[in-house]
């Protein structure tokens, strides 16, 4: 399909608001924080869904409600104030290759993010760069791991500087800092901009956007994250993930 640029971006725009808006949030892992008002609340259940943000929707969904109910619906508070012996009961949770030793670990790890590090938003704040948070994403994994862990636990984080597309962080990411003004997006991260994030990469977006002639790299990496962010930033140097739900849109409600 070929497009000029002004006619592609005029498509996508539309496809945006198309699907920008709150309808979106009924059948998307979105749904998990959207449950919470309390800021810390919302980065932890988001960052925690985003975390097994793969394979069937409706499982990523049922299975982050289990996790919530976990952590009593009060991510923060369990995570800050928790005994060892409340731990327990966290060992039964499984999603794909995610289990409840994953879980137990990444509610250690957090734990020290928010006692020892100032939360989640300083952690990703503290080494931004002006136009992506690749580098963000990959000092998060190093503090994330930096207490005793399991190796086995690793693997659920991404690394960008592995040529990673790290889809689950990059998707998280939008939650937190794009305030898209619909309520789908959190916007509730205010020392980071839009302007920074790059697109959560997946096999939809993938192919959307090589059928679209904006993406030419064959693999979804890293390197394909760093091709698809010049172009989306080349269509809106603001707010270049938005063209996620357009790519997101086509690809899984109709099958573009």
């Amino acid at each position: 399909m070929k497009l000029t640029k002004a006619e592609l971006k005029e498509f996508l725009d539309e496809k945006v608001n198309l699907y920008n808006n709150p309808k979106f949030i009924e059948s998307d892992p979105i749904q998990i924080p959207h449950k919470f008002s309390k800021k810390e609340d919302i980065e932890i259940a988001g960052f925690l869904t985003a975390t097994i943000a793969w394979g069937n929707r409706k499982s990523i969904i049922n299975n982050s409600n289990k996790m919530m109910e976990l952590l009593d619906h009060a991510p923060f508070e369990f995570i800050t104030q928790h005994e060892e012996s409340d731990l327990e009961k966290l060992s039964s949770f499984v999603h794909r290759t995610f289990n409840g030793n994953d879980l137990i670990q990444f509610v250690k790890s957090l734990n020290h993010i928010y006692i020892s590090h100032n939360g989640l938003e300083a952690v990703f704040g503290k080494f931004a760069e002006p136009d992506s948070l690749q580098p963000s994403i990959h000092q998060f994994k190093k503090i994330f791991f930096e207490i005793p862990h399991l190796n086995r636990t690793q693997k659920h984080v991404s690394d960008p500087l592995k040529n990673s597309a790290a889809k689950r962080i990059n998707m998280y990411l939008r939650w937190m800092i794009r305030n898209d003004n619909n309520g789908v997006d959190f916007g509730i991260w205010k020392s980071l901009s839009p302007s920074q994030l790059s697109c959560p990469l997946d096999v939809h977006s993938g192919n959307v956007a090589r059928k679209l002639g904006v993406l030419k790299r064959k693999q979804n990496d890293g390197k394909a994250l760093a091709e698809l962010d010049r172009a989306l930033r080349d269509l809106d140097s603001n707010d270049p993930v938005k063209y996620d739900f357009a790519l997101f849109g086509l690809g899984v409600f109709e099958a573009f």
